[in-house]
C-alpha cells in the first residue's frame, strides 16, 4: 500500500487544521499512523491520493446505502445545481422530502429540516424543554448524539448521579442538567425517575447504538422506556441519525414497533449531502418558531441540493427489496466472519442488525458501554492496518459500526472475508 502522498498532505494539513482534520476520528488516533486522503468513490470502492483502491465498509459513516456516486443521485443534483445553490427561502422540495419522511415514520406529524444530526439533537432537546417547562435530560452511556454541550457529558459515579463534563468548554450547569445512565438497564431508569422523574424534560437514546460499536437493545427495553416516559410526562427522543432508513425504511421504530415523541434524523436523508431533521408530535413541534416560543433557525436548512438528493435517496429506499438485499449481505458477512474466527480460535463478539455490524475483540457479550470497553483495542489496531493493507477500509476505531451498501456484491464480501482470514 502506497501512502507517501497521504502522509505529505497530512503534514501540510496539520499546519492549517487542528490535528490536521475537520473531525477527530479521521485523524486515526486510535489506530495510529496517518489518515488516508480520499479522492473518489464509486459503488462499493474508494480511491486515495496514492492510487490505492479499497472496498469501503464506512460509506461516509452510514448515509451511502446505495453506494458511492449513485447515478440517479448525481443526476438530480446536477439538474438542481444548474438552477442555483441556495436561496435562504422556501423551496418546493422541502415539502416533498417532508412527505417522504412522514410516510416512513408514523410518529412524525411535523418535521423541521436542519443541517446536521448534531443540530437535530440540539433542537429536539430544546423543543422538549420548551414543551415540558422542565430542565433536565437523561442520556445513556456510550450513545453518541453529536457534539452539542449537553450531549458531551459522561456518566457520574452512580446510577442516577448527574454527569460530568467530557470535554473542555462545557459548563458545570450544563452537566448538572444531564443525567447519564447505563444502556440496556431499565431498572436504572426506573430508579432515577422515582427520584427526579418530574424534573426530566426528555430522555434521548440511540435505539440501536452505533458509536460504541453496534449494540442491540434487550427484549422489552425500548418498550419499557416508552412506558416510563409516558408515565412521567417525559418526551421520548429517538436519535435515529444512524438507524433511520438504515435499519429499516422506518428505522428502529419500525423494527421494534415503538413510537417516539421526537425523532432525530440525518446522514441518509441528504443522499450524501450535509443534512439533518427532527420531527414528531404536532403538539410538541408547534412550539417551534414561528408558531411558538422555541427558537430554531438555519440559513441553509432545506437547501435545494440536499433536498433533491434526499428525495431521490428515499424514493429508492422505498423498494423493500433493498432491505432484503442488505440483510442478506449483512448475514453473509456475519456468517463468514464467525466461521473464520472460530477456526482461528480468536475471542470475539459480533453484533449486527441488517447492514450494520461490529466485530468486537472480546468473547463476552457486548450489551452496553462497559462491556464494549472490554474489547482489545490493541488487537483491533493490528487488525485494522492489516485489513487496510489488503484493500479493505474499515472504521478507524474498535468502537464504530461497519456499514454495507447496496453496491457491495457477493464478490466484495468474499474479498473482505479473505482479508479477515489473513488479518486475524
Amino acid at each position: 500500500m502506497r501512502t507517501k502522498r497521504s502522509e505529505e498532505l497530512f503534514k501540510e494539513a496539520e499546519r492549517y487544521l487542528p490535528g490536521g482534520v475537520d473531525s477527530p476520528v479521521r485523524a486515526f488516533k486510535s489506530v495510529g499512523g496517518s489518515p488516508l486522503f480520499i479522492t473518489k468513490g464509486k459503488g462499493s470502492k474508494i480511491f486515495d491520493v496514492d492510487g490505492n483502491k479499497y472496498i469501503d465498509c464506512v460509506g461516509s459513516w452510514g448515509p451511502l446505502i446505495l453506494g458511492h456516486s449513485h447515478p440517479k443521485i448525481l443526476s438530480v443534483v446536477k439538474k438542481v445545481l444548474s438552477d442555483g445553490t441556495s436561496f435562504g427561502a422556501p423551496c418546493e422540495s422541502e415539502i416533498s422530502l417532508a412527505k417522504l419522511i412522514k410516510e416512513a415514520f408514523p410518529s412524525i406529524e411535523l418535521v423541521r429540516m436542519v443541517n446536521s444530526g448534531t443540530e437535530a439533537v440540539m433542537s429536539a432537546i430544546r423543543s422538549a424543554r420548551g414543551y415540558t417547562k422542565r430542565d433536565k435530560i437523561i442520556k445513556f452511556e456510550g450513545c453518541y448524539h453529536g457534539h452539542t454541550d449537553s450531549m458531551l457529558v459522561k456518566a457520574g459515579s452512580g446510577l442516577a448521579t448527574f454527569g460530568q463534563p467530557n470535554s473542555l468548554g462545557i459548563t458545570k450547569g450544563t452537566a448538572a442538567d444531564t443525567i447519564v445512565l447505563p444502556f440496556n438497564d431499565l431498572e436504572a431508569v426506573e430508579k432515577a425517575l422515582k427520584e427526579i422523574g418530574n424534573d426530566i424534560a426528555a430522555l434521548i437514546i440511540e435505539p440501536i447504538p452505533g458509536n460504541m460499536g453496534v449494540v442491540l437493545p434487550r427484549a422489552g427495553y425500548l418498550q419499557g422506556l416508552r412506558d416510563l416516559t409516558t408515565k412521567y410526562g417525559i418526551v421520548l427522543i429517538f436519535d435515529e441519525v444512524i438507524t433511520g432508513f438504515r435499519a429499516a425504511f422506518g428505522g428502529a421504530q419500525e423494527l421494534y414497533g415503538i413510537k417516539a415523541d421526537l425523532t432525530c434524523l440525518g446522514k441518509i436523508i441528504g443522499g450524501g449531502f450535509p443534512v439533518g431533521a427532527f420531527g414528531g408530535e404536532k403538539e410538541i413541534m408547534e412550539n417551534l418558531a414561528p408558531l411558538g416560543g422555541v427558537y430554531q433557525a438555519g440559513t441553509l436548512s432545506g437547501n435545494p441540493i440536499a433536498m433533491a438528493a434526499g428525495i431521490e435517496m428515499l424514493k429508492q429506499l422505498k423498494n423493500k427489496k433493498i432491505y432484503k438485499k442488505l440483510e442478506r449481505s449483512g448475514q453473509k458477512l456475519e456468517t463468514g466472519l464467525k466461521k473464520i474466527l472460530i477456526e482461528s480460535g480468536e475471542k470475539y463478539t459480533i453484533n449486527r442488525v441488517g447492514s450494520l455490524l461490529t466485530l468486537f475483540f472480546t468473547e463476552k457479550p457486548v450489551v452496553d458501554y462497559q462491556s464494549a470497553s472490554k474489547s482489545d483495542a490493541g488487537k483491533f489496531k493490528k487488525f485494522f492496518w492489516s485489513m487496510l493493507n489488503n484493500g479493505i477500509y474499515l472504521p478507524p476505531s474498535q468502537y464504530e459500526a461497519w456499514f454495507l451498501s447496496l453496491a457491495h456484491s457477493d464478490q466484495d464480501i468474499a474479498k473482505v472475508l479473505a482479508a479477515v482470514k489473513i488479518s486475524i
